[in-house]
């Protein structure tokens, strides 16, 4: 018995559809959902995302959000998300190596962890973008 999942932002729905399960990284350490899970609501934090389906496994890169469970719904409400197949992996190396220099200049502690969040975005994007290059091999 699969559970309804709907991702949402600001500017779309990305995804409302029936999932089997779903991992999410909070920041407590990563959770993963199943059909009649125990209700909950948590705080994402940037990460991989992994829907599956009838045994396929979908990877999502997460920027934050929130998400609310309940026992056949759960939804995502996310500050940014991105399938691989979306994310521009040559952009998203670009953006890592501007984080990491904004990083080493960093002057106030605001700066280097304003950095160091959107090094951990990119990150997660490249390791994302990375597995769509997998899968087609």
């Amino acid at each position: 018995m699969p559970m309804h999942l709907e991702i949402v932002t600001a500017e779309r729905v990305v995804l409302s559809d029936d999932v089997d399960q779903i991992n999410a990284p909070t920041r407590d350490g990563r959770v993963g959902i199943l059909p009649r899970h125990e209700p909950l609501m948590t705080i994402l934090q940037a990460g991989e995302l992994t829907i599956i389906k009838n045994g396929e496994r979908t990877p999502f890169a997460l920027s934050g959000g929130f998400m609310e469970v309940m026992s056949s719904r759960v939804t995502i409400l996310a500050d940014t998300i991105e399938r691989a197949d979306e994310i521009d992996e040559a952009r998203a190396q670009r953006s890592r190596a501007t984080a990491e220099e904004r990083l080493k200049s960093a002057q106030t502690d605001r700066d280097m962890a304003m950095a160091e969040a959107k090094l951990r975005k990119e990150v997660v994007r490249l390791r994302v973008a990375q597995m769509k290059n997998i899968r087609r091999q």
